[in-house]
Formats: structure tokens, sequence, C-alpha cells
């Protein structure tokens, strides 16, 4: 066999979250109460957009979660297949170029030459200090001073047109869709797409697909020939290791709160509905945790994951493994520390809807407690958990990178935006500064965080039954007021036909 595959904790993990999602998708649409504010979601054109972009993130981070060890070549021990220690996964075979084009050391975005001088030793015995070419970057030139603009503006005009082209296709198979689903002519539903006149807001979701499509293309004419972000100190290519840092950034936002929600959970409805000394001592342990340091808290207990790593190091078999157990604990110290502030949301919802009718009739019908929670509790503040659980993902995807600045996140041989930044630190003091690391870590993160808060906000404004029932008020005014407006000047005719008076005979 050409390769072993390799199960990593947070691989099992983040397959088993996406099981979980295909089962309560399929509840969900089960269920008209279930599935209409999800309706309202998809009708956000902000938030259709941004879900399109968080798509982006976790197809990439999907693929960079099935991982195996590919074999040595006429490598064998006692009959078996001996297989590499480099743990590799399908994303890295997908991006192979810009894995194993690595360079000397630095070099710009879409240069052809190193970023700084080495000396150089001519065929005459003299030496000179001067700017070496890259191996891969810009190599297929000759002249580089002359031909590389031109070449870089012919292959950035061909990937616009790859991304354009993939566009339209998108397009052309959306419209046919919708065509047949509406039993329309495709010119009709084509028309309706781009005037907004759909359920779904599909204009908003083309026009981020035609961005996304448009850099994919310019990236993927370019990567074979160029380092598109450049490269670091140890010639990596930088784009690559951005890439890279996508499912970190993904694992940290989901496992932890896969983690976080049982806590939260099962303590916030408890406190809020037994109340008395379960709610005293419930409030108890997340005041007392709460007032602990949390990056205080996260340092020992990564310190102490360490020590442990370093001293059973028979426990792993590759680095990857190493690795991968350390950025589990992260996630699991995370998640203990962060359960408090969403327990305390469920507790008060619960109090409040603990005095309702329909929970004292329960009781007085004899219905059991864990029943009582189950059927009534729980379905009543699902809001206010998922909500909770999207705002806070982007927080934990900042959180790992503040960590891994300070030192106490992820393994240093882990890619991750907090890694990247952290070794940026040093790059932007050096002269001449490198600055695309922190740019390429930078512009990823700051998408990734900006995505989820926008849908966030868009699941906020369907879920929160505040926030609806104050849209539903100001439209019902709208639709009265103009129902005035437009009946008001016709209106007065029939009732002056009705007061007319005929004067006697």
């Amino acid at each position: 066999m050409p390769f072993s595959f390799v199960i990593l904790w947070t691989d099992a993990l983040v397959f088993v979250l996406v099981v979980i999602v295909a089962i309560l998708v399929r509840h969900i649409r089960r269920h008209e109460h279930l599935r209409t504010p999800w309706l309202r979601v998809g009708k956000s054109a902000s938030g259709m957009a941004a879900l399109t972009v968080l798509l982006f993130f976790i197809i990439i981070g999907l693929l960079d979660s099935i991982h195996f060890r590919p074999a040595l070549e006429n490598r064998y021990n006692n009959g078996e297949q001996v297989y590499s220690a480099e743990v590799l996964s399908l994303f890295d075979v997908i991006v192979n170029p810009l894995r194993t084009n690595v360079e000397k050391t630095y070099s710009a975005p879409l240069a052809a030459y190193l970023y700084a001088k080495e000396t150089v030793s001519l065929p005459d015995g003299h030496q000179v200090r001067e700017f070496s070419r890259l191996k891969f970057g810009g190599a297929h030139l000759q002249h580089p001073e002359t031909q590389r603009i031109d070449d870089i503006t012919a292959r950035t005009a061909a990937g616009i047109g790859l991304g354009f082209a993939a566009w339209m296709l998108l397009v052309a198979l959306l419209a046919l869709m919708l065509a047949r689903h509406h039993q329309e002519s495709f010119k009709k539903s084509l028309s309706s797409i781009w005037r907004g006149a759909t359920e779904i807001p599909w204009n908003a979701v083309l026009i981020t697909l035609a961005a996304i499509l448009t850099l994919l293309g310019i990236i993927l004419m370019l990567t074979p020939y160029y380092h598109v972000l450049g490269t670091d100190k140890v010639g990596q290519d930088v784009l690559y290791q951005a890439l890279k840092s996508i499912r970190t950034a993904l694992v940290i936002g989901a496992i932890t709160t896969l983690i976080m929600l049982p806590f939260a959970l099962l303590l916030g409805i408890m406190a809020g509905y037994f109340q008395g000394w379960v709610d005293d001592i419930i409030q108890y342990i997340y005041t007392t945790l709460s007032s602990i340091p949390s990056v205080l808290l996260i340092a020992a207990a990564v310190l102490m994951m360490q020590v442990y790593i370093e001293t059973h190091p028979e426990l792993f078999e590759t680095t990857a493994e190493r690795a991968d157990l350390r950025l589990l604990f992260l996630c699991i110290i995370l998640g203990i520390t962060s359960w408090t502030g969403l327990c305390r949301l469920l507790r008060g919802e619960t109090l409040k809807l603990r005095e309702m009718e329909y929970i004292q009739a329960a009781h007085a019908f004899g219905v059991s407690h864990w029943r009582v929670i189950s059927r009534h509790i729980l379905p009543n503040v699902m809001h206010i958990v998922l909500i909770a659980t999207v705002m806070d993902f982007s927080g934990l995807v900042l959180a790992e990178a503040v960590l891994s600045y300070v030192g106490v996140g992820v393994d240093p041989s882990m890619i991750s935006f907090g890694t990247m930044i952290n070794a940026a630190r040093l790059e932007m003091a050096r002269e001449p500064m490198v600055w695309w690391t922190l740019l390429a870590a930078f512009g990823l993160m700051v998408a990734l965080v900006l995505s989820a808060n926008l849908f966030a906000d868009a699941v906020q404004h369907a879920f929160d039954p505040r926030i609806q029932t104050l849209s539903e008020k100001t439209s019902i005014m709208r639709r009265s007021s103009n129902r005035k407006n437009s009946v008001g000047p016709a209106a007065a005719t029939p009732s002056s036909k009705k007061i007319k008076h005929t004067p006697p005979a």
C-alpha cells in the first residue's frame, strides 16, 4: 500500500462534529418550527456571503484533517512496507508545489531573487555580494529584470479569466436549477437572481464566489512559477503556511465549543431550574473559576502537558502525534475555562422560564423534572446556545493566536496564525524588514474572524425573539402606513357619495 492512514485525536473529533452537524441538519429539515429560523438566516445577504467564505475555510480544514504516512520506496522490514515518519494530509497533496518548492531563505512576494544579499564566488575566483536567483521563484525566466512584470501580468490575466469562466459555469448551473425548480425559463430565472427576487439572496452569494474564484484562479496560475506571498527564514512558502493555519484555527474553535457546551448546558440549566443549594454550588464553582486569570491557568496546564510529553517520548511515533496531543489538551483547557459566560446566560433564562405558566402546569400534572427540562426548558434556550456558540468562535480563534504568540499555545512544530505572528515579531525588527509573513497571517485571520462575526450577526437576528418581534412590528407598521397612503385619497370618493343629500322635490 503506498500510504498508511493516520487518525489523530483532533481528526477524529472533527469528523465526529461533522457527523453531529449532519444529524442536526437532517433533524431540522424535518421540523418546520426548527427550519423557520434558519430560513430567516438564509434571507440575510451578509449572512449568506459570510457563510460562503466560511465554507471555503471549512473545506480547507476538512481536507487538511485527512492524514496519512507515505510509503518509502524500496524500504521493507521483515517483508513489511516501511512508511515515512512525516505525516501528510490530503491538502498537502493538492498543494504539493507550495510544500516542496523550498528556497534558501527569505524572498519577497512574486520575486525572482533572494531578499538579502549573499556572498557569491565568481568563475575567476573573486567573491561579490549580490542578490542570488531563487531556485523556484521565477526560475523559468531568462532575464527577470525585464520579463518578470510582463509574465506576472499575463498569468494574472489568465487566472482572472479562469476564475471568471468557473464562476460563469456556476451561475449557469444555478440558473438552470432554479428554472427547473420553479418551472420557468432560464432567462427569467437568471433575471430573478440578479434582481434579488429569489428567496435566498443568490446575488450576494455569487458576488462573493466571484471574488473567491478570481483569487483562486490567480493563485493557481502563479504558484507553479512564483511564491505569491514570499518565503520565510527557512525558505518555506508563506502562502502554504497561512493556508495550513486554517485547520488549527478551526480545530480550536470547533472542538473547544464541543467541550464547552456540556458544562454550560448542564450546569446553567440545573442552577436556574433547581435553585437552592444546587444554584449556590454552581455559582460558587463558576465564580471561583472566573476569578482565576485564564491565561495563567492555561499556561500552567500547557506547561504540565509539555513536561509529560517530553518525559514519555515512547508514546508518540511521529512529531505530528505529539503536536496534535498538545493541541487537543489546549482545546480542553480552553473549553473548561470558557463555559462560565454561557452558563450565566442559561441560568438567567432558565430562572425566567421556570415561572412560566406551562412549566407550572407541567409541575401540577406531576411531570418529572428531567422531562420538563428536556421537553420545555432546553428547546427554549437553544437560541441562546446557538448565538453564543457562533459568536464565541471568533474569540477562540483570536485566543489561539494570542496564546501561541506568548509561547503557551500550540506546539512550535505546528503551523498556526499565532506561530506565524510570533515569527513575524522578530522579522519586523530586522533590516530590511520582512513584512509579508505578518500580512498573510493577519489577512487570513481577519477574513475568518470577520466572516464568522457576520454570520453570527445574521444568526442572532434570526433566532433572537426580541429582535424578531421588533422587526415584525416595524414591518407591520410600514405596511399599514403604506396601505393608508395608497387608499387614503381614493377612499374619499365613496364616503362623499354616502353623505351627499338630494335636494327636496
